[in-house]
């Protein structure tokens, strides 16, 4: 007689209120930007509070960002809103990530690729490109590939780019995506296109495309190796399923997800401080990925505190 299979269980997460209910478990912490410290042009309220108490207590800080601009502009960027250097170990970019394949050439893809490039990026932006030995080219015809940094939305866009795109494709080139990001936050609350969108259309085309950043491995192990911590020792900070979450879970990382980020249109609130737990599970459900950990803002909270509807949810 056959045996009868327990049904499949919904993976758990624990809704907390702010980041001290989890700080003790962990020694380093992998942390988004946008969407988790600021919107782009402000700092949220109570994000230098909490990076400083991570610090007092001895925490190991990576900002993890998928920008395509170096380390070093995003700490500039931060500087500005109030991030102190003390508040964090480094910046690690996407963009430096593709930068170091480049330069490294260490795996095929990029042994192969040439030395020509069609730069997508911001106009001023060119700099993007700067010590990679390469030579910028303006046409599709005259490049070896393709290399996505950055862009300004909406005087630069899919729809834009799309004649571009499709001459690339015809000359078969391939792209380098130094900033996966499908969409940004505005101050507004209201979302951007951001480059992930126009390499993912790209791909959708037929184009082959190299990705930076989170999701993907290269960068967390790396990471993963500036830390010197056990993957169990870390948690992955982010407002984004599809980059911060999965990427985590790929790696075998525990995540928290920041509700008031770039999902803030996506689940229901019972207060500005306070994400609905059912409408994050639907959430998590569609995506068919499932954090650790939820919370509404990155904030310090109470300590040991628990909501009273959730610790945990199914």
């Amino acid at each position: 007689m056959p045996t009868e299979q327990a049904p499949n269980r919904r993976p758990t997460t624990r809704f907390i209120d702010g980041i001290s209910a989890v700080a003790g478990r962990y020694q380093g912490f992998l942390l988004d930007q946008w969407g988790v410290l600021h919107d782009g042009t402000r700092a949220y309220p109570d994000a230098r509070d909490c990076l400083a108490r991570l610090r007092d207590l001895g925490k190991s800080v990576i900002i993890l960002s998928n920008s395509g601009r170096s380390g070093a502009a995003n700490e500039d960027t931060l500087a500005g809103m109030g991030f102190t250097r003390d508040l964090y170990d480094r910046v690690v970019s996407a963009g430096d990530d593709a930068r170091d394949a480049i330069i490294s050439r260490d795996e095929p893809f990029y042994r192969n690729l040439g030395r020509r490039c069609l730069l997508l990026a911001r106009e001023g932006d060119r700099d993007l490109a700067a010590g990679l030995g390469l030579e910028l080219v303006e046409r599709p015809g005259s490049a070896d590939f393709l290399l996505l940094m950055s862009m300004d939305p909406p005087h630069q866009s899919l729809a834009g780019w799309r004649s571009l795109l499709e001459a690339s494709l015809a000359a078969r080139l391939p792209m380098i995506c130094g900033n996966p990001d499908l969409q940004r936050t505005r101050g507004d609350g209201t979302l951007q296109e951001a480059p992930g969108a126009i390499a993912r259309a790209y791909a959708e085309m037929g184009g082959e495309v190299r990705y930076h950043g989170k999701p993907e491995p290269r960068i967390y192990r790396s990471c993963l190796r500036q830390l010197g911590l056990a993957p169990a020792d870390i948690l992955c900070i982010g407002d984004s399923l599809a980059h911060d979450v999965a990427g985590a879970d790929d790696l075998g990382l525990s995540s928290a997800f920041i509700a008031g980020g770039i999902h803030r249109h996506d689940v229901s609130w019972l207060a500005p401080d306070r994400v609905e737990p059912v409408s994050c599970m639907a959430l998590f459900d569609s995506h068919r990925l499932h954090p650790e950990f939820a919370l509404a803002h990155f904030q310090w909270g109470l300590e040991n505190a628990v909501p009273p509807d959730a610790a945990m949810c199914r």
